[in-house]
């Protein structure tokens, strides 16, 4: 009975041995595919985040770009507008004066804009006609005299055309343009 047991023990020994092989074959084989599909899976969650992370520059390049423009347009405009302001500030005293109540305020206002310039002997030329980039002028006259002009004639037909100004911001010289 001992050798039919025995004999038995290991045929059944060896299915055993047999079945956990085909197992194991089979488990390692199901575990590479899955290894494999596991990497398949990874490359494309690695190549969507790479992805996510181009749009994501993108978007902040296209956003700076913007950023960038709009504070170019911005300063451009303070430069402009600082450009502009002496004229502005002129335009406001010719104005003021051309349309005084009375002499005395008219010459209060004469001597506030004469702060704007070098000095009161600053020359005011006045363009009366421009043909092919040549420019015809007036008789030169001085700031002083051209404020007090406006003041005698209460009315102001010239517009600034250019302003000239020295180291300080002064102005030293004005050139205006006859209105039509």
């Amino acid at each position: 009975m001992a050798p039919i047991f025995s004999n038995t023990l290991y045929r059944s020994s060896r299915v055993i041995l047999f079945a956990f092989v085909a197992i194991m074959m089979i488990g390692g084989i199901g575990c590479k595919s899955k290894k494999k599909a596991g990497d398949v899976t990874d490359t494309a969650a690695e190549k969507a985040k790479m992805e996510q992370e181009a749009l994501e520059r993108e978007k902040q390049r296209a956003e700076e770009e913007r950023r960038r423009a709009e504070e170019e347009r911005l300063a451009r405009e303070k430069a402009r507008e600082e450009a502009e302001a002496p004229a502005n500030k002129l335009n406001t005293y010719f104005s003021a004066i051309t349309n005084a109540s009375s002499t005395t305020s008219a010459n209060q206002t004469i001597n506030e804009a004469l702060t704007l310039f070098a000095s009161p002997q600053v020359p005011v030329l006045i363009v009366i006609s421009e043909e092919n980039g040549q420019k015809d002028y007036d008789r030169p006259t001085t700031i002083k005299e051209y404020l007090n002009y406006l003041k005698d004639q209460k009315k102001n037909m010239n517009e600034i055309g250019d302003l000239q100004y020295d180291s300080s911001g002064r102005i030293t010289e004005v050139e205006l343009i006859k209105r039509k």
